[in-house]
């Protein structure tokens, strides 16, 4: 085992420097109230495609989960309400049964007001839904005020957007694509075969919780087509889900496509804005796969389709002709182990090529392609990767002096910075980093290349969002937030702790980053308790330099604890050496890292080794399952939220990526259920769950409680009427906090 690397000044201590010589305590109560610990936040940033514009969401002061729409002016400097939502609707919000199920699934399920917008092409309009109806908003111009116009949807219409030239609006309403023409205020209905198990331009369950895809259907850039996915359930089995609730249960007829069983069948249909015959594309021969992505090329003509075999270890990126509906393969990614789906394909307009992201040599990079298949030449090397863990990573492509704008993880894995390359580079091992400050910069760029906007956070101060000119110069604040007298955080930052980073060997000799939070009194002569926070699976990242003082880490350092957090083998943006060791079997690679990681940390002089918990939610919640069963000796109290605790109960999309179908790998999922390690649990347990899950089912837990009475084994639970798998209502939140204290508390103390 190696020696601890720090990769932080040492100057830092391990708390913040206080704004104020006044300190007030810090409650979990606080995390939730207004305003925001880590000042107001700034949601679903957007540039016009005219560049004159930042468009923004922040919550109101007195209730930072009701969101209202900002603009700044790039020209004049200055911000402003654009869009009060209290003004759109006087009643509550009452949404339909798909709309809360398409929130759930995009974690948006605690916001209110307006929660998404889509500009036109020219910037000249925005489109956004409230409580179910669909406004137009268009933006002031010299002498014309801005003017709201309500788009009469006849129901409750959902994932609505603006056609690329702003002539039409298309939504989905009772299972059937319909658009809106804005000039002559009619609608009309594209499908309409939809209902029961045939959805036309929706995204289906494990599309939109699994792929990143929430959209079914896209527009030609010439508003003349759109094209759409119908899919159909029918063979997807279905579940009778039960939705606890305080006074009342509810019986859901859920299609789940569990592990192994059938997904949905799918189709991608391009029809006339007009309406008229659907020409259906050519998918190929095999019906059993995932339609992943769809583009369409500058001409609108043909489409971009991203098909992805039903073991995920290949994709295809095909061009169909939307006249005749034939389809030709371009490009083919195969994997060993898994292919990561990505969102790194853009067409350039000028010349017929386009930008591809691969992880061909293990780490995600960018090549150049023509229109017909053919590698120009690769743009970028290295063992880091073109990631951005928000949004897409490319940022912008400047044809006209031949360069592409891209986030990466080329100067830490622990941070994301801003870099460009030349389109006609002939050593893709020089990029060039733009962005200045150590910590994670959240990029949004201009069309035109002109400017960005740079969200940057860092473990010593909360989000700040600037303009930047592309040379990196700052520009102006959209919001310096400063952590000053004034700052929300002031009467709490003196004792907030600050992260301290390093770094131990795997047993394969990878690094696996982690980071410790002390109590602002620490003494190294003491012993302290100490709680390893984990997540553990893949697709995530823990270990960043960035801001935790509106956390649940600082309750628990205020309380005594020390906090670890380790990125594991398995977890995401390491390349595949990183993140392929899972592959056929979980809970194994996993456990073993987090278990060097706490007896690391327990052989640390300042830590008492008998007073070790764990706590996670989701896949962190199955990880201290594992942690606990497998490392009893290690962990003697431990908090399990929400836990997966057998694989052939979750999705298909998700478990088949790690350990293929049930019935080719038989032996993998039984070892990678919790249920046959149950017998060794000797810790005290606490199980967290909500009653009305519909992502990480209820009958998860119910099996391992059956499982831990048949054992005879004690262990305690609290379950949450009525809430779904992220406890979004704001008192299920504070309370479940309070227990998670409260159980350690009783156990470590």
């Amino acid at each position: 085992m190696s020696a601890p690397t720090n990769h932080t000044a040492p100057a830092f201590s391990h708390c913040a420097a206080g704004a104020s010589a006044y300190v007030t305590q810090l409650t979990i109560d606080r995390l939730f109230d207004a305003p925001a610990l880590s000042g107001p936040p700034i949601l679903g940033l957007k540039i016009s495609p005219d560049g004159h514009r930042v468009t923004y969401l922040r919550g109101k002061p007195d209730n930072k989960e009701q969101l209202d729409l900002w603009e700044y002016d790039i020209n004049s400097g200055t911000s402003q309400l654009l869009v009060d939502s209290n003004s759109l609707s006087s009643t509550g919000e009452q949404l339909s049964e798909e709309e809360l199920a398409r929130r759930e699934r995009q974690r948006t399920a605690a916001l209110s007001g307006i929660l998404e917008y889509s500009f036109s092409l020219r910037g000249d309009a925005l489109l956004f839904p409230v409580n179910g109806t669909l406004y137009h908003y268009t933006i002031a111009r010299a002498g014309r005020p801005s003017a709201i116009e309500v788009i009469d949807t006849r129901g409750f219409a959902t994932d609505a957007t603006i056609s690329p030239r702003g002539r039409f609006v298309a939504y989905i309403l009772e299972q059937n694509l319909h658009v809106y023409d804005l000039a002559a205020r009619t609608s009309a209905a594209l499908t309409e075969d939809g209902g029961g198990a045939i959805k036309n331009g929706m995204a289906e369950f494990v599309a939109q919780e699994e792929m990143d895809r929430s959209t079914g259907y896209w527009w030609s850039p010439d508003d003349e087509h759109v094209a759409f996915a119908r899919i159909d359930e029918t063979l997807v089995e279905v579940r009778e889900r039960f939705e606890i609730a305080a006074d009342n249960v509810a019986t859901f007829s859920q299609r789940y496509p569990a592990a192994g069983a059938n997904n949905v069948s799918i189709q991608l249909g391009v029809v006339p804005v007009g309406g008229g015959t659907v020409t259906w594309v050519d998918l190929g021969s095999d019906s059993d796969i995932y339609l992943a992505r769809v583009d369409w090329l500058p001409d609108g003509r043909t489409l971009a389709i991203q098909r992805e075999s039903r073991d995920q270890r290949r994709l295809d990126l095909l061009f169909a002709d939307v006249a005749t509906g034939q389809s030709r393969i371009i490009v083919s990614e195969t994997s060993d182990s898994w292919i990561e789906l990505h969102n790194e394909f853009s067409f350039l307009k000028i010349s017929k090529e386009f930008i591809w992201a691969s992880e061909r040599d293990g780490f995600r990079h960018l090549y150049l392609y023509n229109y017909s298949g053919h590698l120009l030449r690769r743009l970028t090397a290295g063992t880091w990767m073109v990631d951005d863990f928000r949004a897409r990573a490319i940022k912008c492509i400047d044809e006209k002096h031949r360069l592409v704008y891209f986030s990466a993880t080329e100067k830490s894995p622990l941070e994301r910075h801003l870099y460009r390359v030349s389109l006609d580079t002939d050593d893709p091992n020089r990029v060039h980093r733009i962005s200045k400050g150590d910590g994670v910069h959240g990029i949004s760029m201009s069309p035109n290349a002109r400017f960005y906007i740079d969200n940057l956070t860092s473990r010593a101060h909360p989000p700040q969002v600037a303009v930047h000119s592309t040379d990196g110069a700052l520009k102006a604040w959209l919001q310096e937030n400063r952590l000053d007298a004034s700052h929300p955080d002031a009467p709490y930052a003196a004792e907030n702790s600050l992260a301290e980073f390093g770094t131990l060997a795997a047993c394969d000799g990878q690094s696996l980053y982690y980071r410790v939070f002390k109590p602002c009194d620490f003494d190294p002569g003491k012993r302290y308790p100490a709680i390893v926070d984990v997540y553990g699976g893949p697709g995530a990242q823990r270990v960043l330099n960035n801001w935790t003082g509106d956390s649940f880490i600082q309750i628990l350092t205020r309380a005594g604890y020390v906090v670890f957090q380790l990125d594991n083998r398995g977890s995401a943006f390491r390349g595949t050496a990183f993140q392929a060791p899972i592959h056929g079997r979980l809970g194994e690679i996993e456990v073993a890292d987090q278990v060097q990681g706490a007896r690391w940390l327990a052989s640390q002089s300042f830590i008492d080794p008998a007073r070790i918990g764990v706590w996670g939610w989701s896949y962190g919640g199955y990880m201290t399952l594992m942690l606990m069963c497998k490392a009893p000796e290690v962990f003697s109290a431990g908090v399990a939220g929400a836990p997966v605790t057998d694989w052939m109960l979750y999705d298909t999309h998700y478990t088949e990526r790690y350990l293929g179908r049930p019935q080719d790998n038989v032996s993998g999922y039984g070892a990678s259920a919790v249920l046959p390690y149950a017998k060794d649990l000797r810790g005290r347990l606490l199980v967290i769950h909500g009653m009305a899950d519909d992502n990480v089912l209820f009958s998860h837990s119910t099996k391992l409680f059956r499982r831990l009475q048949d054992l005879g084994k004690p262990f305690d639970v609290m379950v949450y009427p009525g809430a779904k798998h992220g406890l979004t209502r704001h008192h299920d939140g504070r309370h479940a906090y309070s227990t998670i204290l409260r159980h350690f508390s009783r156990n470590l103390d």
